[in-house]
């Protein structure tokens, strides 16, 4: 509470147009995560992409489970003990995403039934096999080969534009082997070396760990080994304990947990041997349990975590994930809003997480200073405009209340209007609508009309501003609301 006394002590917030502007980087709106392979052969998983596509600049999708038994890569051995692979999904998949515009962040997982040393399943509803292989020959001729395949499919110059990312999660039961480290780094060895065998062009990283685990000796194991890296990946969640993440006990707040983690993860990389390496964080959202993600609750947690994390502190952030549309970690959705993690809900219903991206996506690329702790300030050098993000971030399981604030700006003669977006429970949110239908398991086609209506009806509204007046905006902020404010320039 006393973050938010110090954030709200002043209710006037004041940016000046005229300071010295900093890098600001679009690092959330890159890259973002989508179960696992198979789902993306689905029409409307691929409409939904499209959908994203339209409003932020997604440049990479990551899911997992390209080795799995549901995508068939594995075919046989010939008579010499040689892998033979079945391409055919493996296009199909990688196709579908080239064809919409954005490239695959390859997480290479997981093993091929017939190569594992012995059967372990996940207990995801899919049931990936998450065993050792049984020859450590076998996963580096098949990563080989995978590679190989997709060079001769779309090219050298193509192919080196992606990332090569190798497992997921193996400090928690995405991972099998004993000890889970040790064993781990000498399945990344493998696939990294066979990789580079392709070509050196390729990149790879990992550990791809939760809770941020690892990264420190890992990059200590590829620099002492000379194991080829070029980008660390590890995953964060604002509900995942001080304990498992910073090794002691502390209470460390939601809006917070994200943040303190890319610190300490930059501040690893920046003490290692490789210092350069960039920081993708290949999975993170605004919390699983106790969290409702149906809600405007997500936009003011991600302003916030995209304020905390600014600075240079990561290369790109892929919020975990973009669509409910067939995701099957837990079984199949029983409802449009479950609380999945997707930015749209099942029958491609944009959730008001989805609004928030597309509010913060109007944010400029260079950063001016703000004194205030819910509040982040642009300019949009393209057009001359200033942006700012205003929020009401309440944590869970608290109330909050009302924030009155005025936006105020000053140093620019060429602003002549202000253009306000708000985010709330009435503005951009499907939710209370459906509610309001008595929350359908299964709306009908004209109810699900409805709720992507609603969802559209973000409040924007032109404020002209009086030549010799203040430059100035008024707003009444519900708990969790989200507000961007575009002072528009008369020259843009």
């Amino acid at each position: 509470m006393e973050a938010d006394r110090r954030g709200w002590m002043n209710h006037a917030i004041t940016i000046d147009a005229c300071r010295a502007t900093t890098p600001f980087p679009h690092f959330w709106e890159h890259m973002f995560g989508s179960c696992h392979a198979p789902v993306t052969l689905c029409e409307d998983w691929r409409n939904d992409l499209r959908t994203l596509k339209a409003v932020v600049d997604v440049k990479y999708v990551r899911f997992h489970g390209i080795f799995d038994r549901s995508v068939g890569i594995y075919d046989r051995k010939d008579p010499d003990g040689n892998l033979t692979l079945n391409f055919t999904r493996v296009d199909l998949i990688y196709d579908g995403l080239l064809k919409n515009g954005v490239r695959p962040f390859v997480e290479l997982s997981f093993m091929p039934d017939e190569l594992a040393k012995e059967p372990v399943l996940h207990p995801f509803w899919y049931h990936p096999n998450v065993a050792p292989p049984q020859d450590p020959r076998e996963w580096y001729q098949l990563v080989y080969k995978f590679a190989e395949h997709l060079i001769e499919r779309y090219g050298i110059d193509e192919v080196s534009e992606w990332y090569f990312e190798v497992w997921n999660e193996p400090n928690l039961d995405f991972w099998a082997g004993e000890p889970k480290e040790s064993t781990y780094y000498e399945l990344y060895e493998l696939a990294a070396r066979a990789l580079k065998a392709v070509s050196p062009a390729l990149r790879v990283g990992g550990p791809a760990t939760a809770q941020a685990a690892w990264v420190d000796r890992f990059i200590e194991h590829c620099v002492r080994k000379d194991v080829p890296v070029d980008f660390v990946s590890t995953h964060i969640y604002p509900n995942d304990t001080a304990l498992n993440v910073f090794g002691k006990d502390e209470e460390i707040p939601q809006a917070e947990m994200v943040a303190r983690a890319v610190r300490k993860v930059y501040e690893q990389v920046k003490a290692s041997g490789r210092p350069e390496l960039p920081i993708i964080w290949t999975e993170y959202n605004a919390g699983f349990a106790g969290v409702q993600l149906d809600t405007p609750y997500v936009g003011p947690w991600l302003a916030n975590d995209i304020r905390l994390c600014s600075g240079g502190l990561v290369t790109a952030m892929s919020y975990w994930t973009f669509t409910d549309a067939f995701f099957e970690e837990g079984g199949v959705f029983r409802s449009p809003f479950s609380s999945g993690f997707g930015l749209i809900a099942t029958g491609s219903i944009p959730k008001a997480s989805f609004n928030a991206f597309k509010l913060l996506r109007l944010l400029g690329d260079q950063q001016l200073p703000v004194e205030h702790a819910s509040a982040l300030a642009t300019l949009r050098p393209q057009d001359g405009s200033v942006v700012v993000a205003i929020w009401n971030y309440v944590a869970p399981k608290e109330t909050g209340s009302v924030r009155e604030v005025e936006v105020r700006l000053e140093g620019s003669a060429r602003i002549s209007c202000a253009k306000v977006h708000l985010l709330d429970d009435d503005h951009g949110s499907p939710l209370k609508a459906w509610e309001a239908m008595g929350s359908p398991a299964f709306p009908t086609r004209q109810q699900q009309e409805r709720l992507r209506r609603v969802s559209e009806e973000t409040l924007a509204e032109g404020v002209r501003l009086e030549k010799d007046a203040p430059c100035a905006v008024s707003l009444s902020l519900k708990p969790d609301a989200l507000a961007v404010v575009e002072f528009l320039s008369s020259t843009g």
